[in-house]
């Protein structure tokens, strides 16, 4: 015969079930703190991509004209000059912390600011910016030069790059925005100092 449950009996099962009650709501209110947490650090890192992107979107330089000099046995353009400013809405454009990779058929350079005199550096000049290095708006020009006949050791005697031939400019400024200008040399150099490139 069962017996009868008496009023001690029900009081037992309903300690039991409060106590499981308690754990489960611990349990969601660690989830639930986990959750936000992750939810908050997803946030901040969306808003650093964000603003990444952004930077490599906005910030641009934009080539107004290119030259290039040419050496005094009319065989190659040994130098080249690009006049540069930054777009509009761009953020001030460091060229100090810039880079500009240089492909040719005869070489490939990672190129960073200082004295022409090594090869692997490109050099800057103020026209018409507040520095030579800082573009701080967008009417400010700086004219940029690469040392080509260091950089080449094509089939000029003194180095450059050859009539007829190519290369990339690939500039990357302190933010990560890319500009790619493609330098092509005339077929006949003729008797010209300075050619457009």
């Amino acid at each position: 015969m069962i017996p009868k449950p008496t009023d001690d009996d029900r009081g037992q099962v309903g300690i039991g079930t409060l106590i499981i009650f308690i754990a489960l709501v611990l349990v969601a209110a660690v989830a639930a703190g986990v959750l936000v947490q992750t939810s908050g650090l997803l946030q901040s890192q969306a808003e650093s991509t964000g603003e990444d992107a952004q930077s490599e979107v906005g910030n641009q330089i934009s080539i107004v004209s290119a030259t290039g000099s040419v050496d005094s046995a009319n065989e190659a353009v040994e130098e080249v000059n690009l006049t540069v400013k930054k777009s509009a809405g761009s953020d001030p454009i460091d060229l100090e912390d810039a880079t500009i990779e240089y492909t040719s058929a005869g070489a490939s350079e990672t190129l960073i600011y200082g004295d022409t005199s090594n090869a692997t550096n490109f050099a800057t000049t103020n026209i018409s910016a507040s520095s030579s290095t800082v573009m701080t708006n967008s009417g400010g020009r700086v004219q940029i030069t690469i040392n080509t006949s260091s950089l080449e050791d094509g089939s000029a005697s003194s180095g450059g790059i050859v009539a007829g031939d190519e290369a990339t400019l690939r500039i990357v400024d302190q933010s990560g925005a890319t500009t790619i200008y493609g330098v092509n040399v005339p077929d006949s150099l003729g008797e010209r100092d300075y050619v457009s490139v």
